[in-house]
């Protein structure tokens, strides 16, 4: 009689056992689903926040830019932005917005060894707090000595008038591969037909969207 008892019992809990382990995996099951929804969310919001950052970031070198253009101009005549020699001078490799609009359509990696090389790094691409990635072709803005026709003696390449207008500090992209970069598009003419000089400004996460265009 014990022993058929004890058989009973022992049936009892196994059998709570059992649907515990079930109840258990059902819950581990409904966690793991609950989990897997809910990164894409949170990826979501984080690279949304990495967006809203850089772009940020963009808009205060599209400030100290202009900021830079009207000290020019009170200084020179002619307003430029940083890296340009003169005012009617190029930074980068556009002259045209056109040339610069088609290619900005493509230009969605850092690597790009058509695109990337017509764009000058913005605080220099051998920044130790801002590093260019590796296989981008980025280059340093450079002064142009010899073919520059009553330009400002006290100019200086375009990454340190940068880093001076942030006064030494250096904007970092909140993307792994990022790295901000720009280009001007001279300006040209006198008087009436003045046209004043573009900036272009870009993180190079992926230019095709994450980018600035300002004009005076």
């Amino acid at each position: 009689m014990k022993n058929l008892k004890l058989k009973k019992i022992i049936k009892k809990v196994k059998y709570q056992s059992g649907a515990s382990l079930a109840e258990f995996a059902v819950v581990t099951a409904m966690m793991a689903t609950f989990v897997g929804t809910s990164l894409p969310k949170f990826s979501d919001v984080m690279e949304l926040s990495k967006q809203r950052k850089t772009i940020e970031e963009l808009d205060k070198m599209i400030i100290q830019g202009m900021n830079f253009y009207n000290e020019t101009v009170k200084m020179e005549g002619r307003g430029r932005f940083p890296g340009q020699d003169k005012y009617n001078m190029a930074v980068g490799g556009y002259v045209d917005i056109d040339s610069l609009v088609a290619d900005l359509k493509l230009f969605k990696v850092a690597n790009d060894s058509v695109i990337s090389p017509k764009w000058v790094s913005v605080f220099g691409i051998n920044n130790e707090k801002a590093p260019v990635r590796l296989g981008a072709g980025f280059i340093d803005d450079i002064l142009e000595i010899e073919n520059c026709s009553n330009c400002n003696p006290h100019r200086f390449p375009g990454h340190e008038e940068w880093i001076t207008l942030f006064a030494n500090e250096t904007l970092i992209s909140p993307y792994q591969d990022g790295h901000y970069i720009y280009v001007v598009i001279p300006g040209k003419g006198s008087g009436f037909d003045a046209k004043s000089p573009t900036l272009i400004v870009a993180d190079a996460e992926n230019p095709s969207v994450l980018y600035k265009i300002f004009n005076i």
